[in-house]
């Protein structure tokens, strides 16, 4: 039996609009489910729901219009299927494009900001530690969790959007301090150092983590104590990707794991698993449909979406060999991140060496890429776990160092060779 507020009756009860009380039905039947006695208030939502995947996804956020609902906490939206920025890039059906823009514009109807974005931590205002909130899409949610400590659980499409309508979310697993703490132990030896190649080791950790994890939360142990943040991205990215993960722990790195001890509030493990370099190489081998030297089609790089820091690095990786790229290279980012390029002149840098920035979407949910016949390369775990079967294309996985190099020549390069 859940307990309600008054507020929440009266939500439920109609006093503030159809749409607010569909919501709140939704919630209130979800939180049975998922055994929660009462429902709590959060601070910020990210909506998972605005991407197309049919007429039914674009009815119920219709339906929330026509019943007058508007978002009572700030909330950021996910990527959609279209480029409304660069809309000379998409190459789908025009009854896609207008239906896909149909349900982005809906959703800003609705009160959302238009940030279109996976990665809406990377926005001026982000959660501090300890704040509840209730995110969607996969790399979002754990990185929320586990690189700024707030707090959300797993939520999917229309969830979402029911507690951004009405500020509430289930107050279980996630949201709950006693279901943080670490359960599963990964020991990391020998864990590549070279900074400009590593990249692909936080993704293919990632990748393991996520095969390994089940349903317990990983703490991790042995991470250069000079982790990146992008890198911790990466790694969350990747997990949820190729498992359930919604939270992890690095030793020393985030927020609630300041030592081993704390990150498992005293308790032993349940689990430890040793992880070696062969490990890591084994897990890059599973995703990699490629060979050295085989022809590349492309470069899609920024899924997650590319930072500030990403971006620079790209640009210095690219003037280390000032030739032209042999072929098309993409980078997936948000909307702000570009604002902030196009105002320090980088984003016109990187244009002139080759680069095309993609935004509100991503390369590997839409029909964008001119050349997908043959090998496309990425450096993320997350669009080399997913293109494959959402686009049909062979994926070359490595470093952001392969990426350019490769991209240098139009053909596969692997580590720097």
């Amino acid at each position: 039996m859940i307990t309600l507020t008054p507020h929440d009756q009266a939500l439920l009860d109609g006093r503030h609009g159809s749409a607010a009380a569909l919501a709140m039905r939704i919630l209130v039947r979800c939180a049975s489910v998922m055994g929660a006695r009462q429902l709590v208030d959060i601070e910020s939502a990210h909506i998972d729901g605005c991407l197309y995947h049919g007429q039914t996804s674009l009815d119920f956020v219709e339906r929330l219009v026509a019943g007058g609902g508007k978002v009572v906490v700030p909330t950021t939206l996910n990527v959609g299927s279209v480029d409304l920025i660069h809309p000379e890039l998409f190459r789908g059906e025009a009854t896609l494009r207008r239906d896909a823009e149909r349900l982005m514009q809906a959703h800003l109807e609705l009160g959302c900001e238009s940030t279109f974005t996976c990665a809406p931590y990377q926005l001026k205002h982000r959660p501090r530690l300890g704040q509840q909130i209730a995110w969607a899409e996969s790399n979002a949610i754990v990185f929320a969790n586990s690189v700024l400590g707030a707090r959300t659980n797993r939520y999917g499409d229309f969830i979402d959007l029911c507690a951004a309508l009405t500020g509430r979310a289930p107050y279980c697993g996630l949201h709950l301090p006693e279901n943080r703490l670490g359960q599963c132990l990964f020991q990391v030896a020998d864990f590549p150092a070279d900074p400009d190649g590593r990249d692909i080791w936080y993704a293919a950790l990632g990748l393991w983590v996520g095969r390994h994890a089940g349903t317990l939360i990983p703490v991790i142990e042995g991470l250069p104590a000079d982790t990146r943040e992008d890198e911790l991205k990466a790694l969350g990215a990747a997990a949820a990707s190729s498992g359930a993960i919604a939270l992890f722990h690095a030793v020393g790195l985030t927020p609630e794991a300041p030592t081993l001890r704390a990150a498992f509030g005293d308790a032993p493990p349940r689990q430890t698993l040793n992880v070696s370099a062969a490990d890591l190489r084994a897990m890059r081998d599973s995703l990699n449909q490629a060979r050295p030297g085989d022809t590349l089609a492309a470069v899609s790089v920024g899924t997650p979406h590319f930072s500030l820091e990403e971006c620079g690095r790209l640009e210095s990786l690219l003037a280390r060999q000032p030739a032209p790229l042999a072929v098309d290279f993409y980078v997936n980012t948000s909307r702000y991140i570009l604002w902030e390029l196009e105002s320090s002149g980088l984003a016109a840098r990187l244009r002139q060496a080759g680069v095309e920035f993609v935004t509100d979407t991503c390369t590997y949910l839409t029909p964008i890429m001119r050349n997908t016949r043959g090998v496309v390369m990425t450096n993320s775990g997350k669009w080399a776990h997913y293109a494959p079967a959402n686009i049909g294309v062979q994926v070359a996985y490595g470093s952001l160092r392969d990426c350019v190099l490769s991209a240098r020549l139009g053909k596969v390069i692997f580590d720097g060779q």
